[in-house]
């Protein structure tokens, strides 16, 4: 059964780092595009960053980017969120999805329609 169950969130003040953590069961995150979501409050769920399946190419939003990194790793089957510089902005819950593709920095083709609880990320002085 496909699950990911992302962890690493917390309180931070802004210029802060955070690392989030996505791990994954019932897939290998090698063969699939991983992505990260996120909702700030008041807000729609908007796509952040996307790795490939294929070449391990990374996308970003203008929003992140130069400030997050996203990455994998595959003995652990995990994909992670480097957060730098953290500014108040980036207060949201986080998720990270699989698909099929990175439809630039949004995963695409969703393999699974439900989303987890996510990692409340805030970032406040």
């Amino acid at each position: 059964q496909l699950q990911l169950v992302e962890s690493g969130g917390g309180l931070v003040q802004p210029g802060g780092s955070l690392r989030l953590s996505c791990a994954a069961s019932g897939i290998t995150v090698d063969y699939y595009a991983i992505g990260w979501f996120r909702q700030a409050p008041g807000k729609e769920r908007e796509g952040i960053s996307c790795i490939t399946s294929s070449s391990g190419s990374t996308y970003y939003a203008d929003s992140v980017k130069g400030r997050f990194t996203i990455s994998r790793d595959g003995a652990k089957n995990t994909v992670f969120l480097q957060m730098n510089s953290l500014k108040p902005e980036d207060t949201a819950v986080y998720y990270c999805v699989a698909g099929y593709t990175c439809s630039g920095y949004v995963c695409d083709e969703l393999i699974a329609r439900s989303w987890g609880q996510g990692t409340q990320v805030t970032v406040s002085s």
